[in-house]
C-alpha cells in the first residue's frame, strides 16, 4: 500500500458567501493523495481545479473542510513557524509564465528568494552555486542567472517557475495549468522534464490542466470537476478506456485526435445535468463503482453502474 501525503475531506471554498452572487468554487471535494504519485485534475475553465489547488496551498483560506498534509491539518496551523515548514515542504507553479515572474528582479533574485526566507544558504557564493545548479536542472544555463524575465520565452519562462519551486527541496508540487500557455511542442518540453525530475528527486505532484490527453501522459490518477463537484475519480487507463459518469464521456468525446478518418465520424456528446433527476433529499456522494474507480452518483446510479460495469467484465 502506497503511503498518503495529502488528504483532502470536504473541501469547501466559498466566495461572497451569504450573498446573493455568493460562488461555490470548491463545494465539499474529497480525495487524496499518494506519495510518489502524480494525481491529474482535469475539467473545463472555470469548474473550479485551480482554486482546489490554491486552497490546498493556503493561497485562499478554506471556507470548510480539511487539508491533512503527512497527518498534520495545514488549514489550522497557526505559528509563523509551521506555516514556514509547511511552505516548504509545498510548492506551486503557476499557469501564467509571464505574470508569475517579478518584472523587476534577476533570475538570480527571483529562485533564490526561497532559499534566503527558509534560510538554505550561508553566503552569496553559495546562493549563486545553488541558482546555478537548479538552472542547469531545469535545462538552461549559468549565463541566464543575471537576465531579466522579460528576455526569456514562455517554456524558459515556466522553466524558470519549476526551478523556483524546485529551490527549497520541496517533497509535493501543485502544477496550475503549467502548459497552457505554452506552444504544443514547448508543452512536451515541460511535461517530460516535470517527469524526469519526478524520478530523480522522489516528487508527488497535483497536475491542474484542462488538455485531457497530456494529463493522461504524466497522471497515474486522474480526478475530473464538474461546478466545484468531484464528478469522477479513477486510474488513469481506467478512465480513459472506460469513464462512468456522462460528464467525463462528454469530455472525452471532445478529444480531438489527428485521423482525419476518426474525425469525419467523431461523435461529441453533450452533457445535460438534467439527466441525473435527483430527488430533494436523494443521498448524492463519491461511491467506489469498481476498484479505485469512484463517482458521484445516487444510490440508483450506483446500481445501475455497477451492473454496467460487470457486464463490460
Amino acid at each position: 500500500m502506497a503511503e498518503k501525503l495529502l488528504e483532502i475531506k470536504n473541501l469547501k471554498q466559498y466566495f461572497n458567501q451569504g450573498k446573493p452572487n455568493e460562488v461555490r468554487a470548491v463545494d465539499d471535494v474529497s480525495f487524496d493523495i499518494y506519495k510518489g504519485e502524480t494525481l491529474g485534475l482535469v475539467g473545463e475553465s472555470g469548474c473550479g481545479k485551480s482554486t482546489t489547488g490554491r486552497t490546498i496551498i493556503r493561497l485562499y483560506d478554506a471556507t470548510d473542510g480539511e487539508v491533512i498534509y503527512d497527518g498534520v491539518n495545514v488549514h489550522d496551523k497557526k505559528s509563523k513557524k509551521d506555516l514556514k515548514t509547511f511552505n516548504q515542504k509545498m510548492q506551486m507553479i503557476f499557469q501564467d509564465p509571464y505574470a508569475s515572474l517579478n518584472p523587476r528582479m534577476k533570475v538570480l533574485d527571483i529562485i533564490a528568494e526561497g532559499l534566503d526566507i527558509h534560510g538554505l544558504v550561508k553566503n552569496p557564493k553559495e546562493r549563486k552555486e545553488r541558482v546555478v545548479e537548479l538552472l542547469e536542472t531545469v535545462g538552461l544555463n549559468r549565463e541566464h542567472a543575471d537576465r531579466y524575465a522579460h528576455e526569456f520565452s514562455g517554456g524558459q519562462r515556466q522553466r524558470l517557475g519549476i526551478a523556483r519551486a524546485l529551490a527549497v527541496n520541496p517533497e509535493f508540487i501543485i502544477a496550475d495549468e503549467p502548459i497552457s500557455a505554452l506552444d504544443v511542442s514547448i508543452q512536451a518540453q515541460v511535461v517530460n522534464l516535470l517527469k524526469e525530475l519526478q524520478k530523480e528527486k522522489g516528487l508527488t505532484y497535483l497536475f491542474i490542466a484542462h488538455d485531457l490527453s497530456m494529463v493522461k501522459y504524466i497522471s497515474d490518477r486522474i480526478g475530473v470537476m464538474y461546478f466545484g463537484k468531484l464528478v469522477e475519480l479513477a486510474p488513469a487507463e481506467d478512465l480513459y478506456n472506460n469513464p462512468l459518469h456522462p460528464y467525463t464521456q462528454s469530455l472525452l468525446s471532445a478529444i480531438p485526435l489527428p485521423d482525419p478518418n476518426y474525425e469525419r465520424t467523431r461523435v461529441r456528446k453533450s452533457y445535460d445535468p438534467s439527466v441525473h433527476n435527483y430527488q430533494d433529499g436523494e443521498e448524492v456522494t463519491m461511491r467506489e463503482i469498481t476498484p479505485g474507480h469512484f463517482v458521484y452518483c445516487s444510490e440508483k446510479e450506483y446500481v445501475a453502474l455497477k451492473a454496467v460495469s460487470s457486464a463490460r467484465v
